[in-house]
C-alpha cells in the first residue's frame, strides 16, 4: 500500500475514553477496513466492513511480509488492490464518507491499511478522520466498561417460563438486556431467526448498552436471572459472580398468562419471524425445524418415552398450523412448561430464596423496582 503522498497529510483524530464513550452514545457510523474473516470474528453496532482487501488478500499479503518483510508485502498489497479493485472498493468508501460525514474509518490497530484508505480518499477530495489505536483500541475499552456494570447495585429479575420477565426490562429505564446482548433467550427454543452474537459481538453489544444508558455510578441496574450460558456464549466472569450475590425480585403469573406468553412468543411471533425472512412456503419450514430442534435439545431431560410422545404432537400441531389452526400447539406447549420448564426453574429458584426480596406480579413488581 502506498506510504508516501505529496499532498497534505489527512487529518486524524486522537480518541481518548471520553471520544470513545461519545462514539458509542451518539451511534458514530464506523467504517472497518478489515478483511471480512476479521469482521466476522468481532464488530461493533455501528460498523460496517468495506475492506480494502478481501481475505485471500490479505492471507497473501501476510504471508509476503512473513517471509519477505514490509517493503515486499507493501508492493504486493499495492499490486493486489489496484486498477478496478481499487476503483470498485473507492467507490463504496465515497459513498460511505458522503452518507456519514460525522463518521470513522479504522482497521485493526489504525495502522497501514486505515491510513492506506484515508489517504485514497483524500486524493479523490475526501477527508475522512481516523479513529486512532483501531478496532483494537475501541475493542479494549468497551472491555474496560464491562467491568464499570458490576460497580453499580444490581437486582435480578427472576421467574417461570412467560412470565415476561423480557418485556418488563424494557420498562425499566435502569435496565441491562443480556438476552438481547446475546440473540438468544436462553433456553432451548431461545434462538431466533438471526444467528445469534459470537462472545466478542456479545462483549461489545453488552458494554455498548450498558454506555448508550449513560448510568450514575450508584445506580441499580435490573438483569434478568441467566445462566452461565445464554446460548453459545457465556457471562463474562466478573459479572456472573457479581448476579450471584444480588438480591432478586421475582415475578408471579398464572399459569394460563405464562401459557398464552410463550404461545405467542414461540409460535405467533416466530412463525411471522421466519416467513417474513425467507418467505411464506420455506419460512414455514424453517419454523418447523426450529421446532423440532427445540425440542430434540431437551430430550435426554424429558426421557425418551415422554419425548417422543411430545415429538407426535408437536407434529401434529404443525400439520394442524397449515390449516390456520395454530393453537393446536398448545397440547405440547402445555406439557412442556408443567413438566420440564416450571420444575426446573422452581429447583433453580430454590437455591437462592434466601436472596428473594419481592415476589408479585408484573404491574406490582415494577411499581417495586420504581419505588
Amino acid at each position: 500500500m502506498t506510504t508516501t503522498s505529496s499532498i497534505t497529510e489527512p487529518k486524524s483524530k486522537l480518541c481518548n475514553s471520553a471520544d470513545f464513550r461519545t462514539i458509542i452514545r451518539n451511534k458514530t457510523p464506523l467504517m472497518d477496513v478489515r478483511a471480512p474473516v476479521e469482521f466476522e470474528k468481532g464488530a461493533f453496532n455501528n460498523s460496517v466492513n468495506l475492506p480494502l482487501m478481501n481475505n485471500d488478500e490479505r492471507a497473501a499479503v501476510g504471508l509476503c511480509y512473513k517471509n519477505s518483510g514490509q517493503a515486499a508485502a507493501i508492493n504486493l498489497g499495492n499490486e493486489l488492490v489496484s486498477g478496478r479493485n481499487k476503483a470498485e472498493r473507492l467507490k463504496k468508501w465515497q459513498k460511505f464518507a458522503q452518507e456519514n460525514p460525522q463518521g470513522y474509518l479504522y482497521c485493526f490497530r489504525g495502522g497501514l491499511r486505515s491510513k492506506t484508505t484515508q489517504r485514497w480518499l483524500k486524493e479523490s477530495g475526501i477527508d475522512y478522520p481516523l479513529l486512532i489505536g483501531g478496532y483494537k483500541a475501541l475493542r479494549q475499552f468497551l472491555i474496560s466498561e464491562l467491568e464499570q456494570i458490576v460497580q453499580h447495585p444490581l437486582i435480578i429479575l427472576a421467574g417461570n417460563t412467560g412470565c415476561g420477565k423480557t418485556p418488563f426490562l424494557a420498562h425499566c429505564k435502569n435496565s441491562i438486556d443480556l438476552e438481547a446482548a446475546a440473540g438468544h433467550r436462553g433456553s432451548s427454543f431461545g434462538g431466533f431467526v438471526n444467528a445469534q452474537s459470537n462472545q466478542i459481538n456479545f462483549e461489545n453489544k453488552l458494554a455498548e448498552q450498558y454506555i448508550t444508558g449513560n448510568y450514575a455510578i450508584n445506580q441499580s441496574l435490573i438483569l434478568e436471572d441467566e445462566g452461565r450460558i445464554i446460548g453459545s456464549v457465556h457471562l463474562p466472569d466478573s459479572l456472573r459472580q457479581a448476579m450471584a450475590l444480588a438480591p432478586i425480585v421475582v415475578i408471579e403469573e398464572s399459569f394460563e398468562y405464562r401459557l398464552e406468553h410463550i404461545y405467542q412468543e414461540y409460535i405467533v411471533k416466530m412463525t411471522e419471524d421466519f416467513q417474513s425472512t425467507y418467505g411464506t412456503e420455506q419460512g414455514f419450514i424453517h419454523f418447523s425445524q426450529y421446532l423440532e430442534q427445540g425440542l430434540f435439545k431437551i430430550r435426554k431431560r424429558l426421557g425418551t418415552q415422554r419425548y417422543s410422545q411430545l415429538k407426535k404432537v408437536q407434529n401434529i400441531a404443525l400439520t394442524q398450523q397449515l390449516t390456520g389452526q395454530s393453537h393446536y400447539h398448545l397440547n405440547w406447549l402445555k406439557p412442556l412448561l408443567c413438566e420440564y420448564y416450571d420444575p426446573m426453574y422452581q429447583y433453580q429458584l430454590g437455591l437462592k430464596a434466601e436472596r428473594v426480596i419481592f415476589r408479585g406480579n408484573n404491574a406490582q413488581c415494577l411499581t417495586f423496582i420504581h419505588s
